[in-house]
């Protein structure tokens, strides 16, 4: 079996990256970061150790990042510096100032784990995973905002292209501004091929529309818990088709969910995802799915 490849979204989930939080997120200024609050230490390692419990009980391989710059507090979410293809990864250039950086901590991964880089980022463009939504391993839709600009995306097809991929791009909405966290993802959480979990007010036209034609169902996440999560009650990770994982306390989305034929376990999120705007996705870089 292959050691990398992810060109979907809820193939069942074989190799993952992921860091454990420690000081350098601990210690962070909250203002400067856009935290919530100050993060206590051991409530964070303990929620995310919930996280991690899931997708090792699930059958997936976890594989951290040891290094813990003091200066990169949002190291901790590892799916947005790069992808994961068939031929191997592709670092990205972050949006966010503050996150630059990471990159060259996957890029350092990659090459100790003996995974190919296939292509590189570089200025003025930026693209982050979060952004990134498989609809199918030649279909990748990107959603275009604060985080991932225009020469980014281009940069990206070039580099996606060769593999038999074509990328959609879709403009975001400005929403909360240029300090918020808002990505693709934060509006859009695939639960199987042919099921997505959506903020109806956000979803580009265009986007839905997509989605009829290929013939996915979207189910409307609830408007009160999208708003008190601040998108985090929509952040779901697919650990398999219709199996998945979410932060705790959204019982009118997990029941949607539920109604819709998915088996979903929770972990405590309030002094992780909560209090850093990102959940179990953001915390995740599927290395293998299939």
């Amino acid at each position: 079996m292959s050691r990398f490849g992810a060109q979907d979204m809820v193939s069942p989930l074989r190799r993952v990256m992921m860091k454990r939080p420690d000081v350098a997120m601990a210690g962070a200024d909250p203002q400067k970061w856009h935290y919530a609050g100050p993060l206590d230490l051991e409530r964070v390692r303990s929620d995310h150790a919930a996280l991690v419990s899931h997708i090792q009980n699930a059958g997936a391989e976890v594989l951290f990042l040891d290094e813990d710059p003091e200066d990169l507090a949002d190291a901790v979410f590892t799916h947005d510096p790069s992808l994961v293809t068939t031929e191997g990864a592709v670092v990205l250039r972050l949006g966010k100032p503050l996150r630059r950086g990471e990159e060259d901590l996957h890029a350092q991964f990659y090459n100790d784990q003996r995974i190919p880089v296939v292509g590189t980022i570089t200025e003025p463009g930026t693209v982050e995973a979060g952004d990134c939504i498989w609809l199918d391993p030649s279909t990748l839709i990107v959603g275009l905002g604060f985080r991932t600009n225009q020469s980014g995306l281009h940069q990206l097809s070039d580099f996606l292209s060769p593999l038999g991929v074509a990328i959609h791009g879709f403009d975001l909405p400005v929403y909360q501004g240029a300090d918020a966290c808002l990505h693709l993802m934060s509006m859009i959480s695939m639960l199987d091929h042919d099921l997505a979990l959506t903020y109806q007010p956000l979803l580009p036209v265009r986007l839905r529309q997509l989605f009829d034609e290929r013939g996915i169902r979207y189910l409307a996440g609830p408007e009160d818990e999208f708003q008190a999560s601040g998108s985090l009650s929509l952040n779901v990770l697919a650990l398999a088709p219709r199996q998945c994982v979410m932060v705790a306390g959204f019982p009118k989305t997990l029941e949607l969910m539920q109604r819709a034929g998915c088996q979903v376990s929770t972990f405590p999120g309030e002094a992780l995802c909560l209090k850093a705007e990102g959940g179990p996705t953001c915390l995740t870089r599927p290395i293998l799915r299939g």
